[in-house]
């Protein structure tokens, strides 16, 4: 089999998957396919077996001959260099040999007369194989005779990962199907030490309120990657993405933890927004674009809408804080679109149920610290302009809070270790308050640092319900919702609501507008440790 010598490895992976179709598009090849696109690779597929299929069931299964699966395998080997492989569906113990011998043959040495070093160094390198062994139907069904079933076993020695479903673990270990992850776990660890394979275990088929993954080592190490269960029913091809995803991570590098937990957040989106697809009459298929429609949309350069209209194409929720007259509820009727926004954030989601990944918050609280930094700054210039005392005072307070009060959560966090650069993100709206603040009239300032408070504080109060003194990020909901906090929202609202009074018509309009840029600043705050990759 041919190696590019050119190349030792590519920016974007390039992966195989051996499986079975679907032709309604949710599971199998298909599946796969879209998953290796979502998680940033090119996809690649050899097909083990046509199934007439759709989202009720198998209808029937045509597998072609031996000689065609080797020579499809052998045409892509020949001419790709493969950073990966997922394997799904083998249907006999006749194919799971055919992919063995691949295996075999593909991480071998047999290139070692190569003339470049490199070629032979490649050579050398093990390619992540993610074997998704599918041997029982989600009914229960066994899907593979004895004998196909004992050459799967064999074949999980030669996967980097495998992830079964819980009956599929148990039929590999030949125990009862677990009912609790812990218990997943401890099979996993014995499965995982003798055959020297780690193994992904699943907790998408229990009854728990959480759907969590783990990585078990062979070690017996365990990594385990936080997941809320969606009540949906369309989660057909779910362990055909997950795989897929997981593979093309490994084959650009990632670790398996990390590769874990980015596929295990984007099929959390896949599942949740599946329902808006409409496809099929039976179990639907997951939304595989969800993500990179919603990033699409994040990048687009479009100017906003209300910077022609100020109009919010959907209503505002009731605060819980609430306005402090006509022109403070007139901005919250505007921001109806934003909080749309917000609340549907993955980063949002995950926070409130406490999935959020602690690399994801980290960034996030990083990012903060960065912004509080030039926030203080501005508010400082408001406390100078303020036209009377009590003004002067709140903001000035605010100025320091920012420093003594939200700063300590950072440093208990973080630990003292705040890098020095601003995002692009944070870096946009830091710059778009100083302009604001330094360059603008009282009131546009006033507007512009009103969204900080009183849509932080609807995030807080929004979230509380989730919060309890073991919640991952029980200081953060706290702070946010807290009566402190509260407070000094208040007073930001009523400060806003006189100095909007005051002013003009034509002003106000143009406080409005400061308003909703900072509002969907913070969209984009929110959202920009999900956006990393």
């Amino acid at each position: 089999m041919a190696k590019n010598p050119d190349r030792e490895s590519a920016v974007i992976p390039r992966v195989l998957s051996i499986a079975g179709t679907d032709p309604t598009g949710g599971a199998g090849i298909q599946a796969d396919l879209k998953s290796i696109t979502a998680a940033g690779g090119y996809g690649m597929s050899v097909i083990t077996a046509l199934v007439a299929q759709n989202t009720q069931g198998v209808r029937s299964v045509h597998v072609p001959p031996l000689d065609f699966l080797k020579e499809q395998l052998v045409c892509v080997a020949d001419d790709v260099e493969i950073d990966a492989i997922k394997i799904g569906m083998l249907s006999s113990q006749d194919i799971v040999a055919v992919v063995s011998e691949f295996l075999t043959e593909i991480n071998s040495d047999s290139d070692a007369d190569s003339e470049s070093e490199a070629a032979s160094h490649r050579t050398r390198r093990s390619i992540p194989v993610v074997l998704d062994p599918v041997m029982v139907a989600t009914s229960g069904d066994r899907l593979l005779d004895e004998a196909a079933e004992e050459a799967v076993r064999k074949l999980c020695r030669q996967a980097t990962v495998i992830t079964p479903n819980l009956k599929e673990l148990a039929v590999l270990t030949g125990t009862p199907e677990a009912t609790t992850l812990e218990e997943a776990i401890a099979t996993a660890q014995h499965w995982a030490e003798d055959a020297g394979t780690t193994v992904v275990v699943k907790g998408g088929h229990l009854s728990s309120g959480a759907a969590d993954n783990a990585v078990v080592e062979p070690t017996g190490a365990v990594y385990r990657v936080a997941c809320p269960r969606v009540d949906t029913e369309n989660t057909h091809g779910t362990g055909c993405s997950l795989s897929s995803a997981l593979a093309t991570k490994l084959g650009a590098g990632h670790s398996l933890p990390a590769a874990l937990e980015w596929s295990t957040q984007w099929l959390y989106e896949a599942i949740s927004y599946a329902e808006e697809l409409l496809v099929g009459k039976g179990h639907g298929p997951v939304d595989h674009g969800h993500r990179a429609r919603r990033l699409s949309v994040a990048a687009s350069s479009e100017p906003l809408r209300h910077f022609t209209s100020l109009e919010s194409t959907l209503p505002a929720p009731r605060p819980h804080v609430a306005a402090a007259g006509s022109h403070t509820q007139r901005l919250w009727d505007l921001t109806g679109d934003a909080w749309e926004q917000i609340t549907a954030l993955p980063f949002i989601r995950s926070l409130g149920e406490g999935s959020l990944s602690p690399e994801h918050f980290s960034f996030y609280l990083d990012q903060d610290a960065q912004y509080l930094s030039r926030y203080s700054k501005a508010l400082a210039r408001l406390a100078s302009m303020a036209p009377d005392a009590q003004a002067q005072l709140h903001w000035a307070g605010g100025a320091a809070e920012c420093i003594e009060v939200e700063s300590a959560l950072h440093r208990d966090w973080l630990g003292g270790q705040i890098s020095t650069a601003p995002s692009p993100i944070t870096n946009a709206y830091t710059d778009f308050l100083i302009a604001a603040t330094h360059g603008e009239d009282y009131v546009i300032g006033v507007a512009a640092v009103l969204p900080c408070y009183w849509l932080y504080a609807e995030v807080g109060l929004e979230l509380a319900g989730h919060n309890h003194p073991e919640h991952p990020y029980h200081d953060w909901l706290s702070l946010y919702a807290g009566e402190d906090f509260i407070n000094g929202v208040r007073a930001a609202i009523a400060i806003a609501e006189k100095a909007l009074a005051a002013v003009d018509e034509i002003t106000r309009e143009r406080a409005c507008r400061a308003y909703l840029s900072a509002a969907f600043h913070e969209v984009d705050f929110f959202d920009q440790a999900d956006r990393r990759g």
